[in-house]
């Protein structure tokens, strides 16, 4: 006797063996032998063989009407030989009950399960439901080959396209455009973004890049809601000074300004004023709300990203020929000795006479200018009037750079140049892609650079040792020590940053631009108030959880808004490179494999360095450039020098490289089945 038996839903039929009550003993074909529950016994047979009976009863099974046999069905629950009886007839064969039984369980949309061999039909209602969408599943799979043929012939579907961004970088993958490129590309065997360029589905590289960071980080757009600016009701005493600010030409986000008083008295008055927003734009209010979803103004070649609205930012910017609001660090200094003596915060009005401009500048305000006061320089009368204030600014600049080099127990040596870039032939939005683009160099360490540097270093530095003497809370930036592989942080606690030789730093200087320095502002004007009392009057009270939440937010922000800049830089560079028909250029080893350009902001693979030492300069053949993946590569054409150039700990930390290019990082699974942190926390003007 042979029996057909159900087995964890899998229906198989072998030879009685031995029968109990309970249970019965069955040799499968294979040999194998299976102890099987009465209750999972469906049908006893004496022929034909098991195999035949398997065989026989699927091949009727596909005959079976699915809708005639959900009208022969009835109402009530019934076994699977009840059915068969009905559809075949009443002396229906093995076969024929197997065979509705192997359909009655390939079809749950018409027939529910009620226990082994046991079904009740759907109502009418549900089948209807169940048939739309298988019939809406098939069309689907349909739409699907349909596209994956289309994008292997090299056409790209419309509906690929909207979703090209999605379907490389978050894919849903479900989703039955994703599920066409995965298919194209395992039918082809080629790698997803190079299918999907191929196929036409990438129009302009800049705006491939551009369009991915907007999906990825401003999905809702970059525009604002219509917001006003708040205005200052407080009654600020107008300061008794003359400040100036220095920054590139292009920023309207004016944050901090400087003035001296004092000099030749043997007192001078180190005045540091920083834009207040936080005057007037306090925590919980709605542009509170969109400078913490951004977080920090994001910048590259030829456009920004502002954090707050223009009319936000020229409401508070230090913008020359008005008194604005500031929030001011007064440093006491001894004219001769340069120590300092005492320092005092004040919330006041103070006059912006100059916005100076250092790329306009740089050539003319240079060390001998400052140094010598019967150095000749063509400059305008009123920047001349400035020629004492900076010449005592770049002596105390050099000053507290030593300060801190001894702290550090080791100088700050910048051995590479800053590289400003402009698209000469841009509109007023955001660029396309075409147009030629300018790359000039700023050696960092430059006299208005450090004059800058140094007065922001001071007062981050300042202020953050003084918040935490209050009992203030703030965000601080903290680096252990200067050995290799330890990485700047950000936390709530007052800790010396090592890379700058400062007790403490907290980011305070740029209020406007960033959403750190606006938190530090507040937490800063709390204590100008309220003096010992402040931490109870702060809006962030010690071990608060929100400060906490904006550190992993901004650093997230950060992160993806500085690798954003850094590629889209190279993608200049590489129009550069094309532009200029620069097919060689000269570079240094610097890593295996490596070699960073001596005149650009590139760096790239390079075959035949790799037995080279570190600090050998070659000369470099190009490859072709591959604007998706912002690569290029290349091969030694000469060596330039005999013996290796040292390469100082700066160079060859990795920390401040330029991104070397390699393959775009996508999602899709065709598979079967930067800036050191120093020059970060020490602001260029």
């Amino acid at each position: 006797m042979y029996a057909l038996f159900d087995e964890a839903g899998k229906l198989q039929a072998g030879r009685v063996l031995s029968e109990a009550e309970s249970s019965a003993q069955i040799e499968l074909d294979s040999g194998k032998r299976v102890k099987v529950k009465a209750q999972n016994l469906l049908l006893k047979f004496d022929k034909p063989q098991p195999a035949d009976l398997v065989a026989a009863a699927q091949s009727l099974a596909q005959g079976i009407e699915l809708d005639l046999a959900w009208e022969f069905a009835p109402e009530e629950e019934f076994g699977f030989a009840d059915l068969a009886r009905e559809y075949f007839s009443d002396k229906a064969s093995p076969e024929q009950q197997a065979a509705a039984l192997f359909r009655l369980q390939e079809a749950p949309h018409y027939f529910r399960r009620a226990g082994k061999g046991r079904f009740r039909k759907a109502p009418a209602e549900i089948v209807q439901q169940a048939l739309a969408a298988i019939e809406k599943k098939k069309q689907v799979q349909q739409q699907i080959a349909a596209w994956a043929a289309e994008l292997a012939a090299g056409s790209c579907p419309p509906a690929v396209r909207e979703q090209l961004f999605r379907i490389l970088f978050k894919p849903d993958k479900n989703a039955p455009e994703y599920k066409a490129v995965v298919d194209a590309s395992r039918a082809t065997q080629t790698a997803p973004l190079a299918l999907l360029q191929k196929a036409g589905a990438i129009d302009s590289a800049y705006q491939f890049h551009w369009k991915r960071f907007l999906f990825e980080q401003f999905p809702k757009g970059t525009g604002f809601a219509p917001l006003a600016a708040p205005a200052i009701t407080e009654d600020l005493p107008l300061a008794p000074v003359q400040a100036f600010s220095v920054d590139d030409s292009s920023t309207t986000e004016i944050d901090d300004a400087m003035s001296v008083q004092g000099l030749g008295t043997g007192t001078v008055t180190l005045g540091i004023h920083i834009a207040a927003p936080g005057l007037a734009l306090l925590p919980g209010t709605p542009l509170d709300g969109v400078a913490r979803q951004r977080l920090s103004t994001v910048y590259m070649p030829g456009h920004k990203i502002t954090m707050l609205p223009d009319e936000v930012v020229q409401a508070y910017t230090l913008e020359q020929g008005r008194d604005c609001p500031a929030v001011s660090l007064y440093v006491r200094l001894d004219e001769t000795s340069l120590a300092v003596q005492a320092s005092e915060t004040r919330l006041e009005r103070v006059p912006v006479t100059t916005n100076l401009r250092h790329d306009q500048l740089d050539d003319q305000i240079t060390q001998a200018w400052l140094e010598d006061p019967q150095a000749p320089a063509d400059l305008p009368e009123p920047i001349e009037r400035l020629r004492e204030p900076l010449s005592f600014l770049w002596r105390l600049a050099l000053h507290l750079k030593g300060l801190r080099e001894a702290v550090r127990g080791k100088p700050e040596t910048f051995t590479r140049p800053d590289y400003s870039f402009r698209l000469l032939d841009a509109g007023e939005d955001e660029p396309t892609g075409n147009e030629r683009v300018q790359i000039t160099t700023r050696r960092r360490g430059a006299p208005l650079d450090l004059i800058v540097s140094e007065a922001m270093i001071l007062a981050n530095s300042t202020w953050g040792q003084w918040l935490a003497e209050l009992g203030v809370p703030a965000i601080y930036r903290s680096q252990a020590s200067l050995a290799p592989g330890i990485k700047v942080r950000m936390g709530t606690k007052a800790l010396p940053h090592a890379g700058l030789g400062v007790k403490s730093y907290a980011w305070s200087t740029s209020p406007l631009r960033r959403y750190t320095d606006l938190v530090n502002q507040w937490q800063i004007i709390a204590a100008a108030r309220h003096g010992r009392t402040a931490a109870l009057a702060a809006p962030f009270k010690p071990k608060d959880a929100e400060l906490f939440s904006v550190i992993s937010a901004f650093d997230a922000a950060y992160s993806a808004y500085n690798a954003h800049q850094a590629a889209m830089e190279r993608f200049w560079t590489l129009q550069y490179l094309r532009q200029q028909q620069i097919h060689e250029l000269v570079g240094t080893v610097f890593r295996e494999g490596l070699v960073r350009a001596d005149e650009l902001p590139l760096v790239l693979p390079v075959l035949g360095t790799e037995t080279l030492p570190r600090g050998t300069r070659v000369r470099v053949r190009l490859g072709a450039i591959d604007d998706i993946a912002l690569d290029v590569a290349g091969t030694v054409a000469e060596r330039l020098d005999a013996a290796s150039s040292p390469v100082s700990a700066e160079d060859d930390s990795g920390e401040d490289e330029e991104p070397v290019a390699g393959p775009i990082a996508i999602a899709v699974d065709v598979s079967e089945g930067g800036e050191p942190d120093n020059a970060a926390d020490n602001p260029a003007p």
